[in-house]
């Protein structure tokens, strides 16, 4: 009923609405809209209805809550940014990460659960970033994150511009196996194909980057062992 989709809509604009109300714009006895939300209950829709004189009604405050879809790329970015503030360790908003993200976890297939669980164990969270390293940092570019993030999440080589701390810019093929926080900087730890050999690289001087059709296998992290160390001193 036409009459039925029109009064889920309104309820779901969240205003201020009453029984009297409702009937009036509808044009409908109170008997009748009081017929009518108890269609919309029996359907499933969560709604409160005030006794009295003023017959306030509305969706109880939890609608919606467990209804939102993600996407496949959305659940991990959710998943992984859960884990990322859990290693962070702030006391605010932070107490009840944990089960959200058992909860979010029991939704998915066993496939994109162990997919979450490898890219997690490939970030990594340290103290936050020097004083020194903030003087010279800014936020990396965009468009370059989002390869970034493609090429990371996928194991494919990616081509950067890359510009040292002494400005110079230079060209590599590298493999993006990990990524290290020392916020608000993000580092790549990654094995350069121009070296032949680990390199870090921070997020903030890649200027480009692109896409390869290469596909990398992910090395041990003992393998950046002395590299993690070093970046608690000075940056790349």
């Amino acid at each position: 009923m036409k009459r039925l989709d029109l009064i889920s809509a309104r309820l779901k604009s969240d205003e201020a609405l009453t029984v009297a109300g409702l009937s009036e714009e509808f044009g409908v006895s109170s008997r009748t809209l009081s017929r009518d939300i108890q269609i919309l209950r029996d359907q499933g829709l969560p709604i409160e209805a005030d006794r009295g004189r003023g017959g306030g009604i509305r969706l109880h405050r939890t609608w919606g809550i467990g209804r939102v879809n993600f996407s496949y790329s959305e659940a991990i970015d959710l998943l992984v940014s859960l884990a990322v503030a859990e290693q962070m360790k702030s006391p605010f908003f932070m107490a009840e990460l944990a089960p959200i993200r058992r909860k979010l976890l029991a939704s998915f297939s066993p496939r994109l659960k162990d997919e979450i669980s490898d890219i997690k164990s490939r970030i990594r969270v340290g103290e936050a970033a020097s004083h020194m390293v903030l003087s010279a940092f800014s936020a990396p570019h965009p468009a370059v994150v989002e390869v970034l993030h493609q090429a990371f999440v996928t194991r494919h080589c990616l081509d950067i511009s890359y510009r040292s701390i002494e400005g110079r810019l230079t060209r590599r093929r590298i493999e993006p196996h990990y990524l290290l926080l020392h916020s608000p900087v993000w580092y790549v730890l990654a094995f350069d194909h121009l070296r032949q050999a680990i390199r870090t690289f921070r997020c903030d001087r890649i200027e480009k980057a692109t896409v390869q059709d290469t596909r990398f296998s992910v090395l041990g992290i003992d393998m950046f062992a002395a590299t993690l160390k070093d970046l608690d001193v000075i940056g790349p």
